[in-house]
């Protein structure tokens, strides 16, 4: 059976969090479900900041979020970045995150974007070996601060 992927409603906020731990998704210490679905309403006013999941035997089982935006450089053409990429582990290799990967693709084409990019956790050697397998390459540095929340 394939992976039928979704725009995320706030009722799966619950399964995506511990989709998130699951797979070991960094995530600032522990969300809670409060905090989730403050972010997540926050996130449907952006135009084109969406939530997805992956659906197989009736279960969610994946997830990913996808921000399209505007950019003055290249033309003014968009570009999509994919972050928070996971996968159940009792689900993994058996093409979820492929079907995931491809739909944000797909919609990047679909809006125009010149290009999409994703980071990864520099220590996650299998999760930079499936994107390489997509067609991934890589791309200059990744840098980030660490702020006080």
């Amino acid at each position: 059976m394939d992976a039928h992927i979704r725009e995320a409603t706030e009722q799966d906020l619950g399964v995506i969090l511990a989709i998130y731990r699951d797979a070991g998704i960094e995530t600032c210490g522990k969300p809670s479900l409060e905090s989730a679905r403050k972010a997540f309403q926050r996130m449907a006013s952006y135009p084109d900041y969406k939530v997805y999941v992956a659906e197989m035997d009736g279960r969610v089982c994946g997830t990913y979020a996808l921000l399209i935006m505007d950019n003055l450089a290249n033309g003014g053409a968009s570009s999509g970045v994919v972050e928070d990429v996971a996968v159940l582990r009792s689900f993994q290799g058996k093409g979820i995150g492929k079907a995931m990967m491809q739909a944000a693709i797909r919609a990047c084409k679909d809006s125009g974007c010149y290009k999409m990019t994703l980071s990864s956790n520099a220590t996650r050697s299998g999760a930079h070996k499936f994107y390489e397998s997509l067609g991934f390459v890589l791309h200059g540095f990744s840098y980030r601060v660490d702020l006080p929340l």
